[in-house]
């Protein structure tokens, strides 16, 4: 791969997944700390999702941990991955019947979706953890 390319592709990616991360981390300590577990477990009641209260910490966790790792870069595919998943349930279930444009409809969570599936292909590239356990560009330094 073309130097220039390889480092444009990882400071692309490392901007990509410290953004998306420190949203969803943020998205996830409002469902731990300021809703609390309990508030949103109430509210997945409300929209008919079984199991809310399993649902309520499961839904927390991946955003809150799946985002501080997307941030580091650690794990970052398996993370992506259950970020898109948690999107697309958020899409189909609470978005999609208000139409496309926000305030309540689809199209931030079909975004977050698939900025998160682009990552779970991509992986985190050299700027990450991931890039320096693996190998993939030399560590946390861009590739030469």
């Amino acid at each position: 791969m073309d130097t220039q390319l390889s480092r444009s592709t990882s400071l692309g990616l490392l901007i990509l997944r410290v953004v998306v991360g420190c949203v969803f981390v943020i998205h996830g300590a409002q469902k731990l700390f300021v809703m609390g577990l309990p508030g949103f477990a109430g509210m997945l009641t409300q929209m008919g999702v079984p199991l809310p209260n399993v649902a309520a910490v499961v839904v927390a966790l991946v955003e809150f941990v799946g985002g501080a790792l997307l941030v580091l870069g650690l794990f970052t595919r398996p993370a992506a991955a259950l970020i898109a998943v948690d999107m697309l349930v958020a899409v189909l279930k609470v978005h999609l019947p208000n139409g496309f444009f926000l305030p309540r409809g689809y199209e931030y969570a079909l975004t977050q979706l698939v900025v998160n599936l682009a990552l779970a292909f991509l992986g985190a590239g050299a700027w990450s953890v991931d890039g320096w356990v693996h190998g993939d560009g030399g560590g946390p330094h861009p590739p030469a």
